[in-house]
């Protein structure tokens, strides 16, 4: 079963490096670089290789240079001793002996107890192994996570590559443990010799189609009906859903349109009216924290673009396997050049609404540039803590947050500024336009069971935009946090499209239902509603992490919970701002429908 979980996790990881350092002739050296070493069911709890006392290279290790994105996942390659030669085959090489003392011994004993996987990288294609193999005779110390003696540590030592070549290039690497070569740590022997044997093989396959072995069996067939008949499935009940909620809300508009025309056209006003007309007076007042709100709003805008540039880049196959670490660049670098968005929609409705010469739309700007940043700002700085407490790769060096921190500066602060100075001259002179006037005095809001209070009516909205991409929401944990290859991002976009109709839709009704029993403070509300999913987001968290993965320790802990706090937060501004939106819209053109006094 371990051997399969790891087949399949090389499978994804090799996908994702693919680019050759270049072509070789026979007896060149072919340079194999450790990566990482970590726990197989922590992604994100990656050390470096020499970290465990292996053999290294003598002096100071050489590490490879890698881009932002590389980075970003934790690589950072080291040249190792083994010696490759371009064809030239090995049939047992020793690489080191050395003697174990007794923490070298612990810290061999622990990876093998966690599980602990390698990574290796020859000519960009990963190479991953077991460090050793455990034999328990006592289930108390597997499920307590204790070291015994009653507990057989085995360690691999000899290594066997496997290595496809075509012409010139490397067309595919394999690794195997040689179970005969291992060495029992329980015991008092000490001494260990680490080898490796190197075979060569001929192949026809092309250089430019040596992924598509590993491509083909990324995904079993049965795991690409299912997926595909479960997003149909999600996608025909929402069409539905959504068809009979548009139903019975025109239904009920068209009443009270003509309810309320009839009782204009009545002299006698015998009867008092009841339902979302009488609050005409009051509907389009503006919310407490106004700027705060068109903050939101312009962030959620900018999160919204992001999303979408990065889905249509990945259809597009932007993100092929074999570029490292891409998505993670792209996400960095599309956030600081659409912040030119958040700026712009945040200053263009405060402005418009405020009115430009009143407004504090420096203040509006500096809320719109930190709102999202700052959480994450904090988030990040205590997540590398943990991280450089534990002497994680997962820690990013200071280069490379120095350059994250310029981006910023230098292009998502000026965009943000730009786009707030043209959304101000644009909404300069130009009113809201609102169908009623505003009263001077609020209206008293009248009381309402609990089942329609704010809670109640927040909870209702999220849970079935989340019941669209519940299905897809685990594909997509899997991949992140775990070691699946996620490639279908047409079906991922259907599932965005999706979300985003059901949430603009519920966001809705329910403020209509909301209004229909006077309650005029529908803005708070209705962003709240629509992001309400995001809480939904983070619930689902728990259920994954202690229903799903197998994760342990406080590094992945903080790490898992920190990290989808934050993409939780993001939901929640981006879906809050289109229920928001999609609510305005609404909320405007049935009070256009009818006569206000």
């Amino acid at each position: 079963m371990r051997a399969t979980l790891l087949r399949a996790a090389a499978l994804g990881c090799v996908l994702c490096g693919v680019a050759s350092e270049g072509t070789y002739e026979k007896g060149s050296e072919v340079t194999l670089y450790a990566n990482k070493v970590g726990p197989f069911a922590n992604p994100n709890e990656v050390y470096a290789f020499y970290s465990l006392p292996y053999c290294k290279p003598a002096g100071d290790l050489e590490i490879k240079r890698e881009d932002l994105g590389p980075l970003l996942k934790g690589d950072r390659p080291t040249k190792t001793l083994y010696s490759l030669k371009f064809r030239e085959d090995v049939s047992w090489k020793s690489l080191c002996k050395v003697t174990l003392d007794g923490e070298q011994t612990r810290l061999f004993k622990q990876a093998i107890f966690d599980d602990y996987y390698f990574e290796m990288m020859l000519d960009e294609l990963p190479i991953w192994g077991y460090v050793g193999e455990l034999e328990s005779k006592s289930l108390s110390s597997i499920i307590s996570r204790d070291l015994d003696n009653s507990t057989h540590y085995y360690l691999f030592t000899h290594l066997d590559f496997s290595i496809a070549y075509n012409g010139a290039h490397i067309i595919e690497v394999n690794v195997s443990m040689d179970p005969l070569q291992r060495v029992d740590l329980s015991t008092s022997n000490r001494k260990v010799e680490f080898s490796y044997s190197v075979r060569w093989i001929s192949t026809d396959v092309p250089y430019a189609e040596r992924m598509d072995r590993y491509a083909q069996y990324s995904f079993l067939p049965q795991s690409f009906e299912i997926h595909w008949l479960s997003i149909i499935n999600s996608f025909v009940l929402v069409l539905l859903l959504t068809g009979f909620l548009a139903i019975i809300l025109m239904r009920v508009l068209k009443n009270d349109f003509s309810r309320y025309t009839r009782s204009n056209d009545d002299l006698e006003d015998d009867e008092e009216e009841t339902g979302w007309k009488l609050v005409h007076g009051d509907v389009f007042r503006l919310p407490p924290c106004f700027s705060i709100f068109c903050a939101y709003v312009g962030t959620g805008m900018q999160l919204f673009s992001l999303v979408f540039f990065i889905l249509v880049l990945a259809i597009m196959n932007m993100f092929y396997p074999g570029n490292r670490g891409a998505m993670y660049t792209a996400a960095i670098v599309l956030y600081a050049l659409t912040a030119g968005t958040a700026g712009f929609v945040s200053a263009y409705i405060y402005c418009r609404l405020i009115g430009s010469e009143k407004a504090r739309w420096a203040w509006n700007l500096l809320l719109s540039a930190t709102l999202f940043p700052a959480p994450v700002l904090v988030m990040f700085c205590f997540l590398n803590t943990v991280a450089i407490m534990y002497n994680s790769q997962a820690a990013l060096p200071f280069g490379t947050i120095m350059v994250i921190m310029v981006i910023w500066a230098l292009v998502t602060l000026p965009l943000t500024v730009i786009g707030g100075i043209v959304g101000r001259n644009m909404a300069r002179g130009k009113d809201f336009d609102t169908p009623c006037r505003t009263n001077k005095i609020p209206r008293e809001i009248p009381p309402v069971p609990w089942y329609r209070q704010g809670a109640s009516q927040v909870f209702m909205a999220g849970f079935l935009p989340f019941s669209a991409i519940y299905i897809e929401l685990h594909y997509i944990f899997a991949s992140v946090w775990g070691h699946k290859l996620y490639t279908l991002y047409g079906i991922l976009f259907i599932a965005f499209t999706m979300l985003v109709i059901v949430t603009s839709f519920i966001t809705i009704a329910l403020t209509y239902f909301q209004l229909a029993i006077e309650d005029h403070r529908w803005w708070w509300r209705s962003l709240f509603s629509g992001g309400s999913t995001g809480l939904f987001v983070y619930a689902y968290c728990f259920f994954y992490y202690f229903g799903r993965s197998g994760m342990f320790g406080f590094l992945q802990t903080s790490f898992f919970f920190g990290y989808m706090l934050m993409a939780s937060y993001a939901a929640f501004i981006m879906l809050g701002t289109i229920g928001f939106l999609s609510s305005l819209v609404f909320v405007r053109r049935i009070y256009r429908a009818i006569k206000c006094d």
